[in-house]
């Protein structure tokens, strides 16, 4: 491998370290999944810059948190770049061993989004030993963020009533600053039959046939919130991902289900999603036979301002490094939204494109991450809008 930057070398070594999300699954090797591992690397990196670094979570599902702090009066960031990734069925390239190719670092977690730590890191040691730290920041690698964001509530738990002023979440967005996103809210729905043999299938209730109707209104709804778009994410959006039904051939069956990706605008919500569906099945007059057992947000939506602090200051600190700093939009959703629901408002921001995240052959451009770097330096080195004005 050529020789390579602080920041690179930082971000060769956290690929090497597996941390998969299970994703609910019991077939992965134990050895790659979990985030403890990379979790104990980072702390081990930040406690080396003079940092306190704790990490918490159970299971196997840990988060690392550590605080630089500029001063009492100054400006709080929390940069959060998840440690988890997705897992590595199907890749064209060894997921833990990183390969330099055509300006590219390739691995699993690459730019989704362990290049978002690597910058924060050599921008933080930088700045440590220059001691021009001008903004208390909050460094956080947070487990789960793929599946659940089980890191999250795990890091507000840790941090109490000590909040940051705004959070930045790193993700690959081709170095967009991300000011809005959708939210994620999945519904898992069945319908009832009754089983009987097929050769007399007038004695049973086909549920497959009922849910093949409920698919249809389900479907049919998305009327209601399509045509009310938001002015900068556009409408909500209705999938159905995953239909189960069934035992045999011969089986009328009694139980079919389906798994509904939705995913929501800021004024929505899990319940505001699921009085829709229920809405819809009521209307098909299949309300008694179908039912929504489940209705859960993955991904809250995230609706910040563009002129408040966290644009505000990420704007001034890529225009600065020659970038576009206009606010703009993506379909994913991020954890960035579910500090936003508990009160903390951001935006995102990071290294590499969406476009290549969970692939055979993630990378994220190396040029990209050192820029990345002196973003995070400009962040941390300029005062924020709070001491500024004392």
């Amino acid at each position: 491998m050529p020789d390579l930057s602080p920041s690179l070398r930082i971000l060769r070594d956290l690929i090497a370290i597996p941390s998969v999300n299970p994703m609910g699954r019991d077939d992965l090797p134990p050895e790659i999944v979990g985030e403890h591992a990379i979790a104990e690397d980072l702390a081990e990196r930040l406690r080396r810059l003079g940092l306190d670094a704790s990490l918490v979570g159970q299971d196997g599902r840990t988060s690392v948190i550590a605080e630089a702090v500029a001063g009492p009066d100054a400006e709080t960031v929390l940069v959060a770049s998840h440690i988890d990734t997705v897992p590595v069925d199907g890749m064209e390239i060894d997921p833990f061993d990183p390969v330099v190719e055509g300006g590219r670092i390739l691995g699993r977690g690459s730019c989704d989004t362990k290049a978002g730590m690597a910058a924060l890191l050599e921008a933080l040691e930088r700045v440590l030993a220059n001691g021009t730290l001008r903004r208390n920041v909050l460094i956080v690698g947070e487990a789960d963020e793929e599946l659940g964001s089980l890191g999250v509530n795990d890091v507000l738990d840790f941090l109490g009533d000590r909040r940051p002023d705004w959070v930045l979440a790193t993700e690959p967005t081709d170095l967009r600053l991300i000011n809005a996103h959708k939210g994620v809210v999945h519904a898992r729905i069945c319908a009832h039959g009754r089983a009987c043999h097929s050769s007399d299938p007038g004695l049973g209730r086909n549920a497959i046939v009922l849910l093949a109707q409920a698919i249809l209104a389900i479907e049919s709804s998305a009327a209601v919130f399509t045509t009310r778009p938001h002015p900068q994410l556009g409408p909500a959006t209705l999938s159905v991902g995953v239909v189960r039904g069934g035992q045999a051939p011969n089986i009328v069956p009694d139980e079919a289900r389906i798994w509904v990706d939705r995913r929501t605008l800021p004024d929505e919500s899990a319940h505001s999603v699921q009085q829709q569906v229920a809405a819809a099945l009521e209307d098909a007059g299949l309300a008694e036979d179908v039912v929504v057992e489940a209705c859960s947000e993955e991904k809250p939506p995230l609706e910040t301002a563009a002129d408040a602090l966290a644009t505000v200051a990420t704007a001034e600190a890529m225009t600065a490094e020659g970038l576009s700093g206009e606010p703009a939009h993506v379909a994913f959703g991020t954890d960035a939204g579910v500090f936003g629901r508990a009160g903390l408002p951001g935006i995102v921001l990071g290294p590499g494109s969406i476009d290549v995240a969970h692939t055979s052959r993630e990378f994220v451009p190396m040029e990209e991450v050192e820029t990345m770097v002196r973003i995070f330096e400009r962040l941390l080195t300029t005062p924020g809008a709070r001491e500024g004005a004392s």
